[in-house]
């Protein structure tokens, strides 16, 4: 099954898009603020495609119109906050040309309905680090609650610590909210 919203369809990333990510992830403003590197080569672009984006439940947020990759989003298991079999963590990003359009918050809500109703999940995590308003943002407009606040978290794709701020949303607090957007 492939997600689909009204403007967006989620699917893998394949190494076809490796041009399309490399014009994406070589602008400074999206990899650090998530804490990965900037991509340096269509190449380099094509090796994240295969170790990193190629994962389980990571998806190519591809806009309808163009049938282009614009960001990526996926559901993550074994991370530091998602342990547990029955828990994910939400990770995102999205190139600069397309900020400011909801692109983010509607492929995740997409996502956080697959996580609980398709995966059966308990809980899905969500993190930031201090300082990325707009990944702050996108948590509160997903319905996200704080659960705890970490100093000097590893960044190791960049060498450096940060505070991180952890959000979560349980299965109860997704239907909660979905039962008051009906």
């Amino acid at each position: 099954m492939i997600p689909e919203t009204e403007r967006l369809i989620l699917r893998p990333w394949t190494e076809q898009d490796a041009e399309v990510l490399y014009s994406l992830a070589k602008d400074p403003r999206v990899g650090p603020a998530a804490g990965w590197a900037v991509h340096t080569s269509v190449e380099s672009s094509r090796e994240i495609i295969r170790d990193v984006l190629s994962r389980d439940e990571t998806y190519a947020v591809v806009l309808k119109e163009t049938g282009l990759p614009v960001g990526s989003v996926g559901l993550d298991l074994g991370t530091d906050l998602a342990q547990e079999a029955d828990e994910r963590e939400l990770g995102y990003w999205l190139g600069v040309p397309y900020w400011g359009r909801g692109l983010i918050p509607e492929a995740a809500r997409e996502l956080l309905r697959h996580g609980f109703e398709d995966l059966g999940l308990r809980r899905i995590w969500c993190g930031y680090h201090e300082g990325n308003e707009k990944s702050r943002r996108v948590q509160e407009k997903l319905g996200f609650r704080f659960h705890h606040r970490c100093e000097d978290v590893p960044v190791p794709l960049l060498g450096e610590t940060r505070v991180g701020i952890s959000q979560l949303m349980t299965r109860e607090d997704w239907a909660a909210r979905i039962a008051r957007e009906e």
